[in-house]
């Protein structure tokens, strides 16, 4: 534990912060928390809403949690109040794996004494909190092709949409969600022989809104999720003053996960690196802290 912390918080020293909590590991910065308290007498997280604020504030606390803890607190901040944030609603229970799911239920509970489902439901309406609610009571992960199955499926989501007027959502939903990554790949892969458009297409010409949203990242995640948080990266910084929200978000949830492989495809996608990216996009300290968790220029 680094005494100089401690000083760091008592005078604000923004770039000390940064440098020590940005690069270390969630489990490292939990030892950081207890030490603190043990030497301090405080709580840390008290200590730095004190010492911060803004998007650097909101970017540091969510570095504090460990990433179930993270998404959890998203989920809830999107559903309570007036309005919903469909936006992130979407984007974690669409992205995150079933085993992902699982551990986020759990600690939503214990965070906020609530069931997860009982809020999604209480704050989102039709087939869009149908498909949500499906997706958030997915069996444990799994790996199993269905090779029976996915000639079946196939053709089920092509009679389910393009084929008949109007859409058979609950049978997309089904399939949706009920299937596995690799299984629901191939699927899509078949489709195209049934379909005169790929699986995106007709999503775009079957559904609208939140739905639309929703099955389209389901099937951007099942395809490249590296690439989807990308594109969301980079949509969030097209914009004249970049969407810190979404930024903080992608960068603090993602950054033990998969960040490496999500700057190799924003390289790949978009012809130059996210750190360069945001370098350009984001401003003082926020940015020093963004670049620190981006971790170098590709």
């Amino acid at each position: 534990f680094n005494p100089v912390f401690i000083g760091a918080l008592v005078c604000v020293d923004e770039q000390t912060i940064i440098d020590i909590l940005t690069r270390r590991s969630c489990d490292q910065r939990r030892e950081i928390t207890f030490e603190y308290e043990r030497i301090a007498k405080k709580d840390l997280t008290t200590a730095l809403k004190g010492a911060l604020s803004g998007s650097l504030e909101a970017l540091i606390l969510g570095l504090m949690r460990s990433t179930a803890q993270f998404d959890a607190a998203e989920l809830n901040a999107s559903i309570k109040g007036l309005g919903t944030d469909e936006e992130t609603l979407i984007e974690i229970l669409c992205s995150r794996s079933n085993k992902e799911l699982v551990e986020i239920k759990k600690v939503y509970k214990d965070m906020f004494k609530k069931e997860l489902e009982k809020d999604v439901a209480g704050d989102t309406s039709g087939d869009f909190a149908k498909l949500l609610l499906a997706l958030t009571k997915r069996d444990e992960p799994s790996n199993v092709i269905d090779y029976q199955k996915i000639d079946e499926d196939a053709r089920s989501l092509y009679e389910a949409g393009v084929r008949r007027k109007g859409t058979d959502v609950a049978t997309w939903i089904t399939i949706f969600s009920q299937r596995s990554v690799p299984h629901l790949q191939r699927v899509f892969e078949r489709y195209k022989s049934y379909s005169p458009y790929d699986m995106k297409e007709s999503i775009r010409k079957e559904v609208k809104g939140d739905l639309e949203k929703s099955f389209l990242t389901l099937v951007e995640c099942f395809e490249n999720k590296q690439l989807y948080f990308a594109n969301r990266l980079s949509e969030a910084m097209k914009s004249k003053g970049a969407k810190e929200k979404v930024l903080t978000r992608i960068i603090v949830s993602r950054c033990e996960v998969d960040l490496m492989k999500i700057r190799t495809e924003f390289k790949r996608q978009h012809k130059r690196s996210l750190y360069q990216t945001i370098a350009e996009h984001t401003k003082g300290d926020y940015q020093k802290a963004l670049l620190s968790l981006c971790g170098g220029d590709d």
